[in-house]
């Protein structure tokens, strides 16, 4: 009997047994159709790879733009006609590059570019204790929820025990293949309250897969912070030229040849290779010229914004183009708290209009059409998501805060976010949402299957087995890539 086996394991309680036994009897039959045992792990990868959903490992690199504090759909990305006044947005409809796809006058830029990306409009979740940011942010960049979660949806702080952020992941997995900073995260940690930093390491997968952290100097209203960026660690120090310091390396293996016992004792750490990243980072320049916003054009640096925001998102495609594998843009706003944030349960009209909206527009559109222009979107994958959106109606409580009339309160169960490049549909509209927006109305997205479709875009399968720190087996996200999304 000939049989091709598809996926490893999907047949067994256990998905790490890979090819079973049956299969290699069974393919040993087939030996005079002339497939070898070769060929046979070749189809099977072939058949892992596809897994019947296209877009397979078409992404290097990924650019998340982290909307934290949860935007409104309803008055950016999904506005609605003929619904009562307390759900229609106060901002005008305006047409998009798409044909019957109306966005708010807030985002005329993106409006002009929508073509370039997919929208989802029917992200949504039923929350388990994820009403409030950290609980729904930790879901959003690892996959799962957390066991210890208060009345109010405050977490703990981060702990080793945490699951990874699936930059994470994502480098463990496909590390770059340039002497560059693997994953960036900027210009601020995720946060809410006093819990700083939740859901943004590697968690039980240890230190060496934690971000880079550049968070430059100056409160969060300081638009001109990304000025000021420092990077002395990644500096040579001005006595000591690169050269010199591939000699001090060469002298150091050469004495480390002569220390056998020591080597292995050490063994396990591998610190020659964690050494020789370390030095090719310093000594190749990459990122230190990366780094180097001064050195672009000056105005492209206005049409990004000169603001955190643009220039964070500059940066990142300076990144990426260097050869980072993940760099996580977090919104520059802390998400609990007025003037710029998402957050909007008083003031949306003025806030969302003279502050948010903007930078969102101007940056984000830029963004992609930057990407685009340089050839880098075709494997850069860019995702533009918050933890949530915003309630239907305003002025009313979903969270245990005080909304004003004039406020939107946490909405988990429907909203937009915005996928595109490395084999994404450009142009298309996923799903929709209700006639209030308060629902998915087709082809609900879950923010799961979103991370899922990530993983996909690299080329790693979502339900890769990853141990935790109790050495138990667990799942990269419990859900598989949404198939409608690729190309």
């Amino acid at each position: 009997m000939l049989r091709i086996p598809g996926i490893a394991g999907k047949d067994l309680c256990d998905r790490a047994l890979g090819v079973t036994r049956r299969d290699v009897l069974r393919i040993g039959g087939s030996g005079m159709l002339g497939l070898t045992l070769s060929q046979m792990f070749k189809a099977q990868s072939l058949a892992e790879g596809a897994s019947g959903v296209p877009g397979w490992g078409k992404a290097k690199s990924v650019i998340l733009v982290y909307l934290q504090g949860g935007p409104s759909h309803l008055d950016l990305w999904d506005p609605k006609e003929n619904v009562p006044d307390n759900v229609k947005s106060d901002f005008g409809r305006i047409p998009t590059k798409i044909p019957g796809v109306n966005f708010t006058e807030l985002l005329p830029k993106l409006a002009t570019v929508n073509d370039k990306f997919t929208m989802i409009r029917s992200m949504g979740y039923t929350p388990n204790g994820l009403f409030n940011h950290t609980a729904a942010i930790y879901q959003m960049m690892t996959g799962y929820t957390t066991d210890k979660v208060s009345p109010s949806g405050q977490l703990e702080p981060p702990s080793p025990k945490d699951f990874p952020n699936f930059g994470s992941n994502i480098i463990r997995i496909k590390p770059p293949t340039e002497p560059m900073l693997p994953f960036v995260m900027l210009p601020r940690p995720l946060q809410e309250s006093n819990v700083v930093g939740k859901s943004g390491t590697a968690g039980f997968l240890g230190k060496a897969y934690d971000p880079y952290t550049l968070y430059p100097d100056g409160d969060d209203m300081d638009m001109s912070k990304m000025e000021r960026i420092k990077i002395d660690d990644l500096q040579l120090r001005p006595d000591v030229f690169a050269l010199r310091l591939q000699r001090r390396a060469s002298l150091r293996k050469a004495i480390d040849s002569q220390m056998p016992d020591i080597e292995k004792a050490v063994k396990n750490y591998h610190l020659d290779e964690n050494y020789d990243r370390a030095l090719n980072l310093i000594v190749s320049g990459r990122a230190r010229d990366a780094f180097q916003l001064s050195s672009e054009n000056e105005s492209l640096r206005d049409r990004y914004g000169r603001n955190t925001f643009g220039q964070s998102l500059l940066l990142a495609r300076r990144l990426v183009e260097a050869g980072t594998r993940v760099v996580e843009v977090i919104w520059p706003k802390v998400a609990n708290s007025d003037n710029h944030s998402w957050d909007v349960h008083t003031g949306l009209f003025k806030r969302m209009k003279e502050q948010s909206a903007p930078m969102l527009d101007a940056g984000l559109s830029t963004l992609f059409a930057d990407l685009d222009e340089r050839g880098l979107l075709d494997s850069t994958l860019v995702v533009a998501v918050g933890e949530f959106g915003r309630s239907p109606q305003k002025g009313v409580s979903t969270s245990g805060n005080d909304n004003t009339p004039d406020g939107r309160d946490h909405w988990p169960y429907c909203y937009t976010s915005v996928i595109g490049g490395a084999g994404i549909k450009r142009g298309y509209v996923h799903g929709a949402s209700d006639k209030t927006g308060s629902a998915p109305a087709e082809d609900p997205v879950h923010p799961n299957e979103l991370l899922a479709s990530i993983y996909h875009s690299f080329g790693i399968d979502p339900q890769t087995i990853v141990h935790n720190h109790l050495n138990q087996p667990r799942e990269l996200v419990k859900a598989a890539a949404v198939g409608k999304l690729f190309a």
